[in-house]
């Protein structure tokens, strides 16, 4: 009897045991804090994110992230209902533009200078942080930088006995040698093609297309320049009108060169390469008086920005800091959402050989050219370069003047921006 009772007791304390150790352990799970993370691209882009944050739930169990993530346009739809619900991503991947947009007054995004304790700012030049700032506040930090470079096929100028072109002239003179063969110095598409004529502008006035207050400083005349120059570029054969712009050019060597962001290096010039073309990118061209790079702009490719509303801002900058800086993180991105700004980064791609190629290159040129200015992303706007554009085309279809295509284009102006030029 005794020995049964003892084992009746036995068994009621194993279970009470048991029943307390599954309560710690429900407790204990329970505790894991769940972050939100958003970001944009393809299914690349997933699928090396997906398993970085694996890779972070496992070194730290105590958070459970919790993933969306979508095509461009349709999250940057979606963002911004949240974004103005207050439902938004813990952390979440923003374009550049929507710190102007979202948070002009800098309240729009968490503060991260006040998770320094989480996230090693220290890998980031003070410059490069400056791009997230607005109002003074940090709230967002550049994955990687972007500028519109010009991409040269070495192959085809040394075909045909050319340097390659450093200023506006000598386009015109390789396009004077070339277009007996269709063969165009140099091309892109819209947004690219518009940056490229501003540069020219802002090397002729010396002054910003965009002041610091975004209002406008060109007036008629230095609008009449750029219409003037682009068609001019279209009827002497330096490139083709956008309108006819085929990549498919730049593989078989038709463009000689192109313009396009350091990020779309290999996207834009990789196959002509692998035909067995030399393309380097090549100095911004200039008017011969001013140094290279003066009238471009650099900007975030993209940036991490942690929501304002986050109930777990510890957490949520602990997966920024391992997003930004771990070797992890690091080595299943590479160079795929741009030449990485974290020094702990690019020594680590280095070490292992990752940091190197045409979109490599291209940083370097835009990184070591101090005559590049920060882009303000007003400038971007589809509205500017449709408009420049139409009215270049009734010029080039002679259904106007450049001089009335110009005021033209300095009332439309008028109507979606302030003017002071």
């Amino acid at each position: 009897m005794i020995k049964r009772i003892a084992a009746a007791l036995t068994a009621a304390a194993m279970l009470l045991l048991t029943a307390c150790t599954d309560k710690a352990l429900v407790q204990e799970q329970g505790e894991q804090i769940e972050i939100t993370l958003s970001w944009w691209g393809n299914d690349k882009r997933n699928e090396y994110t997906l398993e970085a944050v694996k890779l972070f739930e496992q070194k730290h169990p105590e958070i459970k992230v919790k993933c969306s993530y979508s095509e461009w346009s349709g999250y940057e739809a979606r963002s911004k209902v949240q974004m103005m619900s207050g439902t938004e991503a813990d952390v979440m991947q923003i374009n550049v533009g929507w710190l102007s947009q979202y948070s002009a007054d800098g309240k729009g995004y968490y503060d991260i200078d006040k998770l320094g304790e989480y996230v090693d700012l220290s890998n980031f030049d003070s410059e490069i942080l400056e791009y997230g700032r607005r109002s003074g506040v940090l709230n967002a930090i550049p994955i990687a930088m972007n500028a519109e470079t010009v991409y040269v096929n070495k192959t085809v100028y040394e075909k045909y006995g050319l340097s390659i072109p450093e200023t506006w002239d000598e386009l015109f003179e390789a396009a004077g040698v070339m277009s007996k063969d269709g063969v165009y110095p140099v091309s892109g598409a819209n947004k690219s093609i518009w940056l490229f004529c501003i540069a020219y502008a802002e090397q002729k006035n010396g002054k910003h297309f965009f002041n610091e207050n975004s209002e406008i400083t060109f007036g008629k005349e230095d609008l009449k320049m750029m219409i003037e120059l682009y068609t001019r570029f279209v009827n002497e054969g330096v490139m083709p009108k956008i309108e006819d712009y085929q990549r498919y050019n730049i593989d078989n060597g038709t463009y000689a060169s192109t313009v396009a962001w350091v990020s779309d290096a290999v996207n834009y010039n990789g196959a002509a390469m692998e035909a067995g073309f030399d393309v380097i990118p090549a100095a911004y061209p200039t008017d011969g008086t001013c140094e290279s790079g003066t009238g471009w702009y650099a900007k975030p490719a993209t940036l991490y920005a942690i929501s304002k509303n986050t109930q777990h801002p510890k957490e949520a900058a602990m997966l920024l800091d391992f997003m930004l800086n771990s070797p992890e993180w690091a080595e299943l991105q590479g160079v795929e959402k741009g030449i990485p700004l974290s020094e702990a980064v690019r020594e680590h791609l280095k070490d292992i050989g990752q940091l190197e190629g045409i979109q490599y290159d291209a940083s370097l040129v835009m990184e070591e050219n101090e005559y590049i200015s920060p882009m303000n992303s007003l400038i971007e706007n589809t509205d500017l370069f449709d408009a420049f554009f139409d009215c270049c085309n009734q010029v080039i279809f002679e259904k106007t003047t450049a001089d009335d295509a110009a005021q033209q284009l300095y009332d439309k102006l008028k109507e979606g921006y302030t003017v002071v030029g």
